[in-house]
């Protein structure tokens, strides 16, 4: 495939402008039965990664190895405008200006969605939610932030956007006032970093991996009012580590 049409399609996937919004019943891939995960790589020639990549996500993160990772530079402001229910999960869409800074470039913050239980698991420890920040840089190169929350107290930012939760595959909704992503974020934000893969089909590779090591606390109301609408646990296995490191 050339290289700017897979740039552009893998950035399409995961960062949904609308492309993988469906009527309900008109999806392609779910997380279950014979469309389920097991089965995302038959289900279309350009799903191939999903069973033959080697890098794919999620992850066990477990054997870290010690490395002088640099911090994550975030400059992001409040952007989330418009949230929207694709029929696989919930995602605020974010307005552009807001960006974090990794190996010396810049990659902007398009969306961020949930799943329930968390896709990721560190040292084999699940938790009931993690949100997915997605940046792209000027080629498309992708970086996604993960971040783990805990059930224990409200989050008042996230409130903004699920007071506007749309019930219903293929439906949006314009939220009035901004999201702050930054107050999404756990207070310390030392990570976990390794190369994967978008975590739905396309299931494309050389995607940035950064795991916050620090959980966010969240309601139960907060996590139950997510998974009513999603209606089904939207999470995908962990995949084989293989050659990869975690490094810490």
């Amino acid at each position: 495939m050339n290289k700017n049409l897979f740039v552009g399609a893998t950035l399409a996937a995961l960062v949904g402008f609308g492309a993988t919004i469906h009527a309900a019943g008109e999806s392609s891939w779910t997380y279950a039965g014979t469309t389920g995960p097991q089965h995302w790589g038959s289900l279309d020639a350009a799903f191939s990664a999903c069973a033959d990549g080697k890098t794919q996500s999620p992850i066990n993160l477990t054997r870290m190895v010690e490395s002088e990772l640099k911090p994550i530079k975030f400059s992001y402001k409040p952007g989330g405008n418009e949230i929207l229910n694709n029929g696989h999960t919930i995602q605020v869409n974010y307005a552009p200006g807001s960006s974090i800074t990794v190996d010396g470039k810049s990659f902007e913050l398009k969306q961020f969605h949930f799943h329930a239980p968390s896709e990721n698991t560190i040292e084999g420890h699940s938790y009931p939610l993690e949100g997915h920040f997605v940046h792209a840089d000027a080629q498309g190169n992708l970086a996604v932030v993960a971040v783990m929350y805990m059930a224990e107290t409200k989050l008042a930012e996230l409130d903004k956007a699920w007071k506007h939760m749309p019930a219903h595959a293929g439906e949006k909704k314009s939220l009035p006032a901004m999201i702050n992503a930054s107050a999404l974020l756990p207070a310390k934000r030392d990570h976990y970093r390794f190369t994967g893969s978008l975590t739905t089909p396309p299931c494309s590779e050389g995607v940035r991996w950064l795991v916050m090591k620090t959980y966010k606390e969240i309601s139960t109301q907060q996590i139950e009012a997510f998974t009513k609408v999603v209606h089904h646990p939207n999470n995908r296995p962990v995949q084989p580590i293989n050659a990869r490191a975690v490094l810490k």
